[in-house]
């Protein structure tokens, strides 16, 4: 369990920052850039959690959970892998929380129409902020496949990523749906 008894603790002033395993690294390094846009996508999901209305708590608990999930990546990325690492030692993310993600997607496109366009983010306000919250989270993805590039990082860590993108597209158009609202279409040319 974390304990935080005092906020500041002057650390970071000189542009460094500690690891999970105590290491140190620049603010700046790809790596903290990785989990800082986790948790910026984190956050944005928060902003559009307050747009929930009470007779939708199904996309709240989804939302709360995976709000979790995120600090858990977070600190999977934060610690780096080893290659001796003990399973167990250090939080990582796994196999089954991707696999949740996938059967709520699943739900919650099972009751939506196919799509014959690409939809332009919109709809509900609740739509609107999971679609920001969407692009934040493919921007977590284009980072933590540069940090895999260079660095090991646990692979389920992008999966997870990936996933999380299409269940945050999936429930902004279940959102929509439930609101009685369609999905804003995309129209090719159309302001020519």
């Amino acid at each position: 369990m974390v304990k935080l008894t005092k906020i500041y603790t002057r650390g970071g002033d000189n542009g460094e920052t500690s690891l999970g395993d105590g290491s140190r690294l620049k603010k700046h390094d790809i790596r903290v850039g990785a989990y800082g846009t986790v948790d910026e996508a984190n956050s944005a999901i928060g902003v559009a959690r307050l747009s929930i209305s009470g007779l939708q708590p199904v996309f709240d608990q989804c939302l709360g959970r995976i709000q979790n999930d995120l600090f858990d990546l977070g600190a999977d990325l934060c610690t780096p892998l080893s290659n001796n690492e003990k399973p167990g030692s250090a939080l990582r993310i796994v196999q089954a929380q991707i696999d949740r993600l996938e059967r709520e997607i699943d739900d919650f496109n099972a009751h939506l129409a196919p799509l014959n366009s690409f939809i332009l983010p919109g709809g509900t306000p609740l739509a609107a902020y999971l679609h920001v919250a969407r692009t934040i989270t493919r921007r977590a993805e284009r980072e933590i496949t540069l940090l895999a590039e260079s660095q090991i990082i646990n692979p389920l860590s992008i999966a997870y990523i990936n996933r999380l993108s299409d269940h945050l597209f999936v429930i902004a158009r279940a959102a929509n749906h439930a609101a009685g609202q369609g999905d804003v279409l995309w129209v090719p040319g159309q302001n020519r």
